[in-house]
């Protein structure tokens, strides 16, 4: 049965069944991904530079809202595992740019190909209502993001 949202109330019920939706799906995600070398972490690190491309360590901290320290702290470990190559900066001699290696591509590609394999096998259970109404939840959640960002 279909419940309208219409009080304050129902808005906050809807807010926190959906926060726990989000969760439970991302555990599921996580799962598919158990024998990892790299952590989540250092996935959306990869993952931010496989969608946008080469960037500055102070970039890439600010994109994934963690504090420049730390970045370098994963910059380093990524760079270790071969999973991303540090060039010089092309006008300024004290920065660096970070970009995916050819084994940070192969990677990240694998990592999405298993999620997607799940989740492929997931939605192929669902009837074509079910399917239209998931992919107006993504256009509203990736609008909620936006907004927020």
């Amino acid at each position: 049965m279909v419940h309208f949202v219409t009080t304050h109330s129902d808005v906050r019920a809807l807010a926190s069944d959906l926060s726990l939706a989000v969760v439970r799906l991302t555990r599921h995600l996580r799962g598919r991904r158990a024998e990892s070398q790299i952590s989540l972490t250092q996935l959306s690190v990869l993952a931010t530079l496989g969608n946008e491309g080469a960037m500055t360590p102070g970039s890439l901290a600010g994109k994934e809202r963690v504090q420049p320290p730390s970045m370098t702290r994963v910059i380093a470990s990524l760079t270790d595992l071969g999973l991303v190559e540090r060039n010089p900066h092309p006008t300024d001699g004290r920065q660096i740019i970070v970009s995916l290696s050819p084994a940070g591509h192969a990677l990240l590609a694998d990592e999405r190909s298993a999620r997607e394999a799940w989740m492929s096998a997931q939605l192929g259970g669902l009837d074509p209502g079910q399917l239209q109404d998931l992919e107006r939840a993504v256009a509203i959640m990736n609008q909620i993001v936006a907004d927020s960002e």
